[in-house]
């Protein structure tokens, strides 16, 4: 069977069976996130074996890192939206046409990133507030990690273009790969080697480098998969560069914007005691494994919707959003309760401070009241980005944590002087008002693309006019 009758088979299989398609997305995404959860904890482990300055030293490049992670992994999302639109089409000029301009977007984020650091670096971190202390081991990390951001980059947009065609098995494989290798390098280069800061940063430029390889050899010398790259005939396209960037670019924006929320939060928490600040990162460490089923499907419905969308499948398209924000809510509905009946066990896993294990533990008891408004929120960006929609995961995540959960907890805590969980009932609000805007916005696009039907024009995925 050649890759196209593959690819044909693949498209039908989806469109046969959406429920089954939809966990043949995710679960794989759900492995390979979950293999990254772990290194972020196993790796910070060993960081601190080394020193409390380490850490410190570490987690200053951390918003850096956050800044990059969101650029590639929301253009990303334009180009796995685009690339599955364009199969649902069954148009492969177009989608391959879309994966070459991922790699020329690819190639030029990386120049610029790696120039940027490795000339302002150091002055960079100073700007953001690494004092004189760390500043010698921050730039010694962030230095390396320099050299190997563009593997990183390469590799996130390589990922995002197998997932557009509905491969999420092979990329989530070779991410957990690289993680798995960069936890074996980590204790050789920090302690065998004597490097440090420093070896933790090698064995993460190594990795990254380990799992560019492999994607190379397997898109542009084994040719494996469906999506072809043909640079030689290569013309730059200002639709498909519209099509990956309407998406793509507010979605980066919204997950900086997310980084940036985490650094006031920070700040408004720190005026209570360092406790609390901690107490809301071990917190935030264990959601992000609560929230991993829900991610997952959002990763899935984002293809499975675009295809749908391309196909002109209209019933499967609501099908699909249907059972998967049904199935996200029920996942959170059991995990909410789970985890206010075991915060405490949970929290003792990460510490043994009672201040901060009380903290933590009212967070995450009033916090889980809204994770079933959550679940639904969470997927619904990633379906309208499926429809070619960007700008809603932008204004959703502005919504949430600039207009409604900063505000308010500014107001409660300094204002009205309210104690800590004044703060919690903040991210409470932000997230019922982000939950109303998303269904909203998903039920608005439902309808309207449901009476506009699309015609297919000059190789673009258009709409009919009424």
């Amino acid at each position: 069977m050649t890759k196209e009758e593959k690819q044909e088979s693949r498209l039908n299989e989806f469109l046969d069976n959406p429920d089954k398609a939809l966990w043949k997305l995710a679960i794989p995404i759900m492995a390979g996130m979950g293999i990254q959860t772990l290194y972020t904890i196993v790796d910070m482990i060993f960081i601190g074996r080394i020193s409390g300055l380490a850490i410190a030293a570490v987690a200053f490049n951390m918003p850096l890192f956050f800044f990059v992670l969101g650029l590639t992994m929301g253009l990303g999302a334009g180009v796995t939206a685009s690339i599955a639109r364009f199969i649902g089409a069954r148009d492969k000029r177009n989608a391959d046409n879309s994966a070459e301009h991922a790699v020329i977007m690819g190639l030029v984020i990386s120049i610029v990133l790696t120039t940027i650091g490795l000339v302002w670096g150091k002055e960079i971190l100073r700007a953001i507030g690494t004092t004189d202390e760390v500043i010698t081991l921050s730039w010694s990390y962030l230095r390396i990690i320099c050299f190997g951001l563009p593997f990183m980059v390469f590799s996130t947009f390589f990922r995002a273009i197998l997932v557009g065609e509905g491969d999420t098995k092979f990329p989530m494989a070779i991410a957990a790969f690289g993680t798995v290798l960069n936890i074996i390098l980590d204790p050789i280069f920090i302690f065998s080697l004597g490097m440090g800061v420093a070896g933790a940063a090698w064995a993460t430029a190594i990795s990254q480098f380990t799992v560019f390889i492999i994607f190379i050899y397997m898109l542009f010398v084994k040719e494996h998969f469906y999506v072809r790259f043909r640079f030689r005939d290569f013309a730059p396209s200002s639709f498909i560069i519209k099509d990956i960037v309407k998406v793509g670019l507010p979605a980066s924006i919204s997950m900086v914007i997310m980084s940036i929320g985490q650094l006031v939060f920070n700040r408004i928490l720190v005026y209570f005691s360092t406790d609390v600040v901690a107490a809301y990162q071990i917190a935030g460490r264990i959601e992000m494994v609560i929230f991993l089923p829900m991610m997952s499907i959002a990763y899935g419905m984002t293809t499975l919707v675009a295809m749908f969308f391309g196909a002109k499948r209209m019933g499967r398209l609501k099908h699909i959003i249907y059972y998967g924000l049904s199935r996200s809510f029920m996942i959170a509905v059991v995990t909410s309760t789970v985890v206010y009946i075991a915060a405490p066990q949970l929290v003792t896993l990460f510490t043994h401070n009672g201040v901060i294990q009380e903290t933590a533990v009212t967070y995450l008891r009033l916090i889980t009241w809204v994770y079933p408004f959550i679940a639904i929120a969470l997927p619904t960006g990633r379906i309208l980005q499926g429809f070619g929609l960007g700008l809603p995961t932008l204004v959703i995540t502005l919504i949430r944590v600039l207009l409604v959960a900063t505000p308010l907890s500014w107001f409660f805590i300094f204002i009205q002087n309210k104690p800590v969980e004044w703060v919690w009932y903040s991210m409470m609000g932000s997230a019922i008002v982000a939950f109303i805007v998303s269904i909203s916005w998903v039920l608005w696009a439902i309808k309207k693309y449901s009476l506009q039907p699309m015609r297919k024009e000059h190789g673009k995925i258009q709409l009919e006019s009424n």
